[in-house]
């Protein structure tokens, strides 16, 4: 029992024992996790519902959000290797957050995919950056450990997200819009008065570095092949994934399952899961190779695509949020951990960012793809989704091999 204890306050004591640049890195993806948490649930019943939108052309429009990161990524990306981590945070979350206040004031479908083109731009830098601080202060031998901490810090977010969000949504669906905005400016505040700059001196400007410092990020992958053996595997694990998310919304409404606010409780359930199973996980699974468990995570995913084939029945969609959730728990903070490995030292945040276009094209190609598949058939987009989650997690699951080796 005492040990059952330890593990289950294993994620407050790495956070207390974390250095404090890490801590605030940590409390931003808590902070993002809230505002998508409160926002995404929601976002498809309020374009079809209050927007007017045709279902097959929300996905499109949600996908302008992840393009105004897919847009700015490869420019803007490693930033925060030439002037900083602290101005690039800052700028970055002002930035989002008055971008979904500008969401809340919008109306129409042109102006709200202008809205969320602008969020994309700003946030292209964000999670990246907060990453590269936790790598910046945290030792090489505890990465895994504050990395699994930080994804308990997400999962926390998208626990009170959806529950946030369920509350607003009883009275406006667009008032989700304002609680994501006010709670990214919470972590912009957060990071003007705790975070201090942790780039590395070696990487100060004039200083001669072997390493390009180009901000085409997307370069690192094609220079570094390690890097693109792991971002096209992720990549489509994590589109496929990301159906489940934008699709379970409109398959429970039309299933006459839930309602918003049941939406809304239903993922917060999934972050709790995070809350209460991600540093169990770690710790089990740290005697385990990464091939091993990459082909765990995929066989995991690609049953929960499995119980939405089956029904939009309440059980089947409580079992599918919970195996997605055990999925994700077992291999992002191994990616993560060797993305940080990957890296050179001062060359962290264009690394963070060349891999943080997995999620800019899982937001903006998976909701579209995903929508579509569902207006041709509600149950092609979780057969689709087993298949490739199988498919990706070998090719996964290859490439951590490849790197145990080295």
């Amino acid at each position: 029992m005492t040990r059952f204890f330890q593990i289950l306050v294993s994620a407050p004591s790495v956070f207390a024992r974390a250095p404090r640049a890490a801590q605030v890195g940590m409390f931003l993806f808590f902070a993002a996790a809230v505002a998508d948490g409160i926002l995404m649930p929601f976002f498809a019943l309020w374009a079809h519902k209050v927007a007017g939108i045709p279902i097959e052309y929300i996905g499109l429009l949600l996908g302008c959000y992840a393009g105004g990161e897919l847009l700015a990524t490869p420019f803007v990306g490693g930033i925060a290797d030439q002037v900083g981590r602290r101005p690039v945070l800052l700028v970055s979350t002002c930035g989002v957050g008055l971008g979904f206040l500008l969401l809340y004031l919008v109306h129409g479908a042109a102006a709200a995919a202008a809205a969320l083109i602008i969020i994309g731009v700003f946030e292209s830098v964000l999670h990246p950056t907060a990453s590269t601080v936790i790598a910046d202060v945290v030792p090489a031998e505890t990465r895994r450990e504050h990395f699994a901490a930080r994804r308990v810090m997400s999962n926390a977010g998208s626990m009170a997200g959806p529950a946030l969000g369920a509350l607003l949504a009883l009275h406006s669906l667009g008032l989700v819009f304002l609680g994501a905005g006010i709670t990214i400016l919470a972590g912009a505040l957060v990071v003007a008065i705790f975070l201090v700059e942790t780039r590395p001196a070696a990487a100060a400007p004039g200083e001669d570095d072997d390493e390009d410092e180009s901000l085409l990020v997307l370069t690192a992958a094609f220079r570094d092949s390690r890097l693109a053996r792991l971002i096209v595997p992720v990549a489509l694990m994590e589109i496929a994934a990301s159906w489940i998310a934008a699709i379970t919304p409109l398959y429970a409404d039309a299933g006459g399952t839930l309602t918003a606010s049941g939406i809304g409780l239903l993922f917060a359930y999934a972050g709790a899961l995070g809350v209460v199973l991600q540093m169990p996980i770690t710790q089990a699974s740290e005697r385990m190779s990464g091939f091993s468990i990459v082909l765990w995570s995929g066989a995991v995913q690609a049953a929960a695509f499995a119980c939405l084939f089956v029904s939009a029945g309440l059980p089947w969609l409580v079992a599918a949020v919970t195996l997605l959730a055990l999925a994700q728990m077992l291999s992002a903070p191994l990616v993560q951990t060797i993305i940080t490995e990957l890296a050179p030292r001062t060359g962290q945040a264009t690394y963070q960012a060349a891999f943080g276009v997995v999620n800019d094209l899982k937001d903006a190609a998976g909701p579209a793809i995903g929508t579509w598949l569902y207006a041709l058939a509600a149950g092609l987009p979780w057969a689709s989704g087993a298949v490739i989650s199988l498919g990706a997690a070998l090719g996964l699951a290859v490439a951590a091999r490849r790197h145990d080796k080295h």
